[in-house]
Formats: C-alpha cells, sequence, structure tokens
C-alpha cells in the first residue's frame, strides 16, 4: 500500500488539478504543503451535511453506501435524551476478531449508555458476528443492533453523545459535521493518522488501544461522555462543527474552491470545444 500510494503520488504532479475532500481550517498544514507542490488544489470538503442543508436539500436523495440502510434507529434515538446514546460503527470494511466482538461488547455492556450498533453481516473475520445470549439479556432494554444505518442522521441526532469508530475518513469528516466526539479504534490505511489529528491536534477523540479490552472500552466512554475530559472534547467538537459549516457558506473556503474548479472544468471544456 505504501508502494502504491507513492506511486499515486508521483502521477498526481502531471495532474492538471488536484480534488481534496477537507477544508482548509482542519488541515490547513497539510493543504498548505500540497499547495508548495501542485499548481491547482481544490479543498471542497465536507461534501457532508451542511453542503446538503445549505445548498441542495434534496441532496439527501443521494447515497453511496455499500450496505441498505435501516431507518428504524431513527424512531428509537427520537425516544433517548440528548447526549446519551454512544453510536457504535466500525465502517464497511474493517473486520475484527470474536474476542474483540466480546471485548467491544461487553464493555459496552457495563458502560452503563444506551448504545446504537451496527454490525455488518461480515464484521467479523471468516465468520458470522455472534454475540452471547447473557450479553442481549443484559442490554435488551438500552442496545439497538442494525445491520447498517444512516450514519449522517445519526450522528446528527440529539441523542447521539458519541461515536465509536474506526477512524475512516468519511466517518470522521460526518462526526466532525455533527459536532459529536469520537473514541477511535484505527483499522489501517490512512486510519491511524485521522486518529492521531482527532485526538492530538483536533481535540476531539480520545484513542482506544488495538487490543481493546472490556475495562478500556467502558472506562474511555465514560470519560468521553461524563468527564471533564469529555466536556473539552464536546466544546472542541462543537467548534470545529461550526468551522465545517462555515467553510461551505458563502465565502468560505470550500464554496470559494468548488466555484473555482468548476470554473476551470468550462473553461477546459470551452478550449476544447474550440479547437
Amino acid at each position: 500500500m505504501v508502494h502504491f500510494d507513492g506511486g499515486e503520488a508521483q502521477n498526481a504532479r502531471h495532474a492538471q488539478g488536484i480534488i481534496v475532500k477537507t477544508f482548509d481550517e482542519l488541515e490547513q498544514d497539510v493543504v498548505d504543503a500540497l499547495r508548495r507542490i501542485f499548481p491547482r488544489v481544490y479543498t471542497v470538503g465536507p461534501l457532508v451535511t451542511p453542503v446538503k442543508t445549505l445548498a441542495r436539500p434534496d441532496a439527501a436523495a443521494i447515497g453511496g453506501n455499500l450496505w441498505k440502510e435501516d431507518t428504524s434507529c431513527l424512531p428509537w434515538l427520537d425516544a433517548r435524551r440528548p447526549g446519551s446514546v454512544v453510536y457504535v460503527n466500525f465502517g464497511s470494511i474493517t473486520v475484527m476478531t470474536p474476542a474483540q466482538l466480546a471485548e467491544f461488547a461487553w464493555g459496552l455492556a457495563s458502560c452503563g449508555r444506551p448504545f446504537l450498533w451496527v454490525i455488518r453481516p461480515d464484521l467479523v473475520a471468516g465468520e458470522k458476528a455472534v454475540l452471547p445470549e447473557e450479553f442481549f439479556a443484559e442490554t435488551k432494554e438500552r442496545g439497538l443492533f442494525l445491520s447498517w444505518c444512516p450514519q449522517e442522521e445519526a450522528l446528527s441526532h440529539p441523542s447521539t453523545g458519541l461515536f465509536l469508530t474506526h477512524s475512516g475518513w468519511n466517518s470522521t469528516l460526518e462526526s466532525i459535521c455533527a459536532g459529536v466526539p469520537m473514541i477511535c479504534w484505527p483499522f489501517f490505511a490512512e486510519q491511524t493518522t485521522n486518529c492521531r489529528y482527532a485526538c492530538a491536534k483536533w481535540d476531539i477523540g480520545l484513542e482506544i488501544d488495538s487490543n481493546a479490552t472490556r475495562e478500556e472500552v467502558a472506562r474511555l466512554i465514560k470519560e468521553a461522555m461524563d468527564g471533564e475530559k469529555g466536556k473539552d472534547m464536546k466544546a472542541k467538537a462543537t467548534m470545529w462543527k461550526n468551522k465545517a459549516v462555515a467553510a461551505t457558506e458563502e465565502g468560505g473556503t470550500s464554496k470559494v474552491n468548488i466555484d473555482r474548479l468548476v470554473g476551470f472544468l468550462l473553461e477546459g471544456s470551452v478550449s476544447t470545444t474550440a479547437s
């Protein structure tokens, strides 16, 4: 993967432009470094809820999910107290062992919080994800399990207070746009970098060890939702949410870059037609 990415980076030098799903203030040092190398860098993110709300109210009909969404979680969330729910989703391709699944399960059971857990059929490597009956019995009053759900709606719901995530870039941006702090359990690729930024640079996340234990899962959830660190994370998450919205508004960096990109593409189209 490192060799592939290195080759793609070299190939990008021949491109007429680079389109990046981020916004300037979120990754200013990275964006500045890219602009020293490439002639045209267009930051057009976050391309999630703020854009839907402000620019295209009908854009919710556009989907890119690999799994069919189950919307039954939304009325379930409606019945929960604001900021009380832990939303758990490890993305569309991350896999774990049966032992890891059990540790996360019992950590959620002992944290005392209601939780919405997306468990894909292929979440456990090589076999079907199965949880013990005792776990379901202990959490039946406060747990909801789905194979997939409309993540942006779940994250932006007032009842959602924390996101236990694999730190994929789409999930990270969606959490930022919803103003929801994260507990990060990165799996591979860029996820470790995203986790590092969320926890050390943006101050909106807590990292969980790769060999997560039920005690650590419960402790981090309690710290993120009830502790002083959690209050600071929530304040920072709200700040970044506001910055994401500002980037997509008229005059914001992403709105300006989208206009620049469209102008460049139209100019190229006209030149090609003329020639």
